[in-house]
């Protein structure tokens, strides 16, 4: 890890320190509290106390793609979700932290699994957009004009859905990376007239 990356996590860990585990007498009158005042201080007492099992579970992932800090987040709503349903089902005290780190944990893989699913749509969309684009020049030297629709579903194996959904979206994006280098050139050219004067 680099430094802000360490300081931020420092800054956590001593955030998460400072509220250690609470006794089971502490946690059973806190429930009772917070069972009959929702979102009272009994219950956020409650879910500061409970957040290092956030910490741990976000740690335990720092393997993963997700900065240990976005993981904590995430881990911090399922901390507070946890707690609030607990509390509002008036559940024993000796059950809590395990109920919160179950749901903390089911929280944060599915959170996992929502930015694996991402980055693997991302890296199709950029594989299919390279695949589109070679096929693309291919056929236009090869027929000397731009190919159909159809002729490059043929070249690529793929539905002419998809050719023009890729299409689609390149064309998208060739639009905007024209529009910005136009908005470049325009502002080189007012930068030059304002030295002229």
């Amino acid at each position: 890890m680099d430094g802000p990356r360490d300081t931020t996590l420092d800054a956590i860990a001593s955030q998460v320190r400072s509220h250690p585990p609470l006794s089971l007498d502490e946690v059973a009158d806190l429930l009772q509290a917070a069972h009959g005042d929702p979102r009272g201080p009994a219950e956020a007492r409650l879910i500061r106390h409970h957040l290092g099992i956030a910490l741990d579970a976000a740690l335990a992932r720092r393997d993963t793609l997700i900065e240990v800090g976005d993981l904590f987040q995430e881990g911090s709503v399922a901390v507070v979700t946890a707690v609030e349903e607990y509390a509002a089902r008036a559940g024993d005290a000796a059950g809590l932290r395990r109920y919160v780190a179950r749901v903390v944990d089911l929280h944060l893989d599915a959170a996992v699994a929502r930015d694996t699913a991402q980055r693997e749509a991302d890296e199709a969309v950029v594989r299919d957009s390279r695949l589109y684009e070679t096929a693309e020049v291919g056929l236009r030297r090869q027929l000397g004009r731009p190919a159909t629709t159809l002729e490059l579903a043929a070249a690529l194996g793929w539905p002419e859905q998809r050719v023009a959904l890729v299409g689609a979206m390149l064309a998208g994006a060739r639009t905007l990376h024209d529009e910005e280098i136009l908005d470049y050139l325009d502002d080189l050219e007012a930068d030059d007239d304002g030295e002229g004067h």
